[in-house]
Formats: structure tokens, sequence, C-alpha cells
């Protein structure tokens, strides 16, 4: 976000969350699918639905974990309502690797 950017800011009771999504596997194979998504959501249920709707694969996704979100690695997290609608979803090509 640019910094020298006035932002309408609105208090909100609702969290970030951190949800580890499977999918049933496909016909034929063994194992899941899985993918990582963020979402804000006031409550679980909200929460399991809106990450559930970000699902990519083609089979029924389900929640495999999740964690509510208000800080990392000693920095706090803050919502802020901005107005934009930027989502991306978490893949295996725009994973930045660990060394």
């Amino acid at each position: 976000m640019d910094e020298n950017r006035e932002v309408n800011v609105t208090a909100t009771t609702d969290q970030l969350y951190a949800v580890y999504l499977g999918g049933t596997p496909e016909k034929g194979r063994m194992g899941e699918d899985h993918e990582v998504v963020f979402v804000v959501a006031p409550d679980i249920p909200t929460m399991k639905r809106r990450a559930k709707a970000k699902w990519q694969g083609t089979n029924k996704p389900h929640v495999d974990a999740y964690e509510a979100l208000s800080a990392v690695d000693g920095f706090a997290i803050q919502l802020v309502v901005d107005g934009s609608e930027q989502q991306r979803v978490i893949t295996d090509d725009n994973l930045v690797p660990h060394n």
C-alpha cells in the first residue's frame, strides 16, 4: 500500500485467518490436493464458507486446519478497510522458497 495514500479506516471485528484446505481425492488418486488461503471473517462458520469458496480444485474442499492471525514474527496484524478487492491464491507456482 502506498504510504502517502489516504485510507478510510473503518473499525472491524473481523479476523484474518490462514486456512489449510484439502480436497477429496480425484478418482484414481490416493492422496488429497491442498491449498493455503487467507480470508477475513467475523466468525468461524463464515471463515470456513469463504475459504472453501476460494478452492481452485475441481473436487469438493474441506478445511483441514485454520489459525486466526493477530501477529507474525513479532509484528502485529491490523485489518484496515481500504476498499480494494485484491485476491491472491497461494500455489506452488507463486511461493517464495525458503533457504
